[in-house]
């Protein structure tokens, strides 16, 4: 597993019976979690003392019980970057803190790629990829269906002082702006996808990743430079293994490019047990030249 191991304000501070007890900067939480099946002695006090804990519906849903006046949102750094949190009405706070091994390793990429590195950021969210690369020197599409999550993330931008940088911030539908661009001959050295495991487009389609990734990724290699430097897959799906992602990718990929495939869990240590726990698992496809960098 690969752990996202270099926070200083985020931290996992234990986990049991369904529940993660985190520390975000400073604000306590207690989030539900499917991974935490396991059922050890809750000892941590903030388990009895948390600014605030999100009970799950058994209808669907759910709602956060408040124990101390938070503020609206507040500001989490990450090395360079910053992030603005704020608890929202599906437990989730506008960050996967998980995703920062991600963060880490694309930002070593693009540095050590010696050219100008384009990345297509898909299914893009609050921006904490995007705002990685950008970091790093890439221009990057950062493309989402929700006005208000690329709204989010462009106020992650302005935080860690990004704004000017050379990102496209695009309000479409995923599939459909990658075909548009194929069309326009528009090109990407990376690719950065985080789907979702369900969904409906605005027609009412029906999205589920395991029926719809492979077409997806498919699309994607079209809009791909001639000398592509990554293209890297997360997954929350249960079930949908990391070496299936892998094969995916190698087998759309590795053919025609060359490179390696890599895939793991990904996850956060937690501080009570030592063990890491696993928040989801990535692909990811490099060329012969990045590859050291995954190892």
């Amino acid at each position: 597993m690969r752990a996202a191991k270099n926070w200083k304000a985020y931290r996992v501070i234990d986990t049991s019976d369904g529940e993660k007890l985190e520390i975000w900067n400073g604000v306590s939480l207690i989030r539900p979690d499917p991974q935490v099946i396991w059922k050890t002695p809750k000892t941590a006090r903030l388990w009895t003392q948390a600014d605030a804990r999100y009970h799950r519906s058994s209808s669907g849903g759910g709602k956060w019980e408040f124990h101390a006046k938070l503020p609206e949102k507040w500001e989490l750094p990450y090395g360079d970057l910053k992030f603005q949190i704020r608890p929202t009405g599906f437990k989730h706070t506008g960050l996967f803190p998980e995703q920062a091994v991600n963060w880490d390793f694309m930002d070593g990429l693009i540095r050590n790629a010696g050219r100008d590195i384009s990345v297509l950021n898909l299914f893009a969210y609050t921006g904490g990829a995007t705002l990685a690369c950008a970091n790093a020197g890439a221009s990057v599409c950062h493309v989402d269906a929700s006005k208000g999550m690329v709204q989010w993330a462009r106020e992650n931008a302005a935080l860690s002082g990004l704004q000017d940088k050379p990102i496209r911030w695009i309000v479409d539908d995923c599939e459909k702006f990658t075909q548009r661009e194929i069309r326009r001959g528009k090109k990407y050295d990376a690719i950065i996808m985080d789907p979702p495991s369900y969904g409906r487009g605005p027609g009412g389609e029906v999205w589920k990743l395991e029926n719809c990734i492979f077409d997806l990724v498919k699309t994607c290699v079209d809009v791909l430079s001639d000398k592509p430097l990554f293209f890297l897959i997360n997954s929350y799906t249960t079930g949908l293994s990391p070496s299936v992602m892998g094969y995916i990718l190698d087998s759309l990929l590795t053919k025609k490019y060359g490179g390696h495939v890599y895939f793991d869990e990904i996850g956060l240590p937690v501080e009570e047990s030592g063990m890491c726990l696993p928040c989801g698992s990535t692909a990811v496809w490099c060329s012969h030249d990045a590859s050291e960098a995954f190892r």
